[in-house]
């Protein structure tokens, strides 16, 4: 596990972001764990969490030049990143969406700097994936090209089909993806924080009977 993923699950520890026990999700599966990323709500938790997000970036290699946050989870997570990146001595121009078109003012769906050639999507984990699909129309629809696509957790588990959400963005719209930790850091961090055993094979036959090969 790289040590930005480790820190971003200690992160979503502290702050209650990532629970264990049992939940039911939206799609009826019940899983030994949770992740809500809404609940890192302050200035130091959002610091780090924006830092994790440039290192896996970062690691990713991808070229870019402009970064995207769909409505409404990836506002302020494509304004805390750019900000981590400044810190880092890159100074990236970030855009985001309105849910409506304003009609008034400045007008549009779009706000912020105008898009880049090569655009990196910012949000936090991926369902159904439709705001990411939503949002890979808007960019290429200005003309730009969707570089790659950065998430907090990739949950590496199958949606409608064999593939998982992250799996079939990257395939049928051929978009690199990449996350800043994902279920097989879990399961590691799990078995490094020393949690019960119980617990630990819950995650590990979660992770046999709903994850993606590979």
């Amino acid at each position: 596990m790289h040590a930005h993923s480790q820190d971003f699950l200690d992160l979503a520890l502290d702050y209650d972001a990532l629970r264990f026990g049992e939940f039911t999700l939206k799609s009826g599966r019940v899983s030994p764990y949770f992740f809500n990323l809404g609940s890192i709500a302050s200035g130091a938790g959002m610091a780090r969490l924006a830092d994790g997000y440039a290192s896996a970036l970062e690691l990713s290699g991808i070229a870019y030049d402009s970064l995207f946050g769909p409505a409404y989870k990836g506002i302020p997570l494509v304004a805390t990143l750019a900000c981590a990146l400044a810190g880092r001595q890159r100074d990236v121009a970030f855009t985001y969406n309105r849910k409506e078109a304003k009609d008034h003012g400045e007008g549009g769906v779009l706000v912020g700097a105008p898009l880049g050639k090569r655009v990196v999507i910012v949000d936090d984990v991926i369902t159904a994936g439709t705001a990411v699909r939503e949002a890979i129309e808007l960019i290429r629809g200005a003309g730009s090209e969707v570089a790659g696509l950065l998430v907090a957790l990739d949950r590496q588990e199958r949606g409608a089909d064999a593939r998982s959400p992250i799996q079939a963005l990257a395939e049928d719209e051929g978009i690199p993806t990449v996350a800043v930790a994902t279920l097989d850091d879990v399961v590691a961090f799990a078995r490094n924080a020393r949690l019960d055993a119980y617990t630990q094979n819950a995650i590990q036959a979660y992770r046999q009977r709903y994850g993606i090969a590979g």
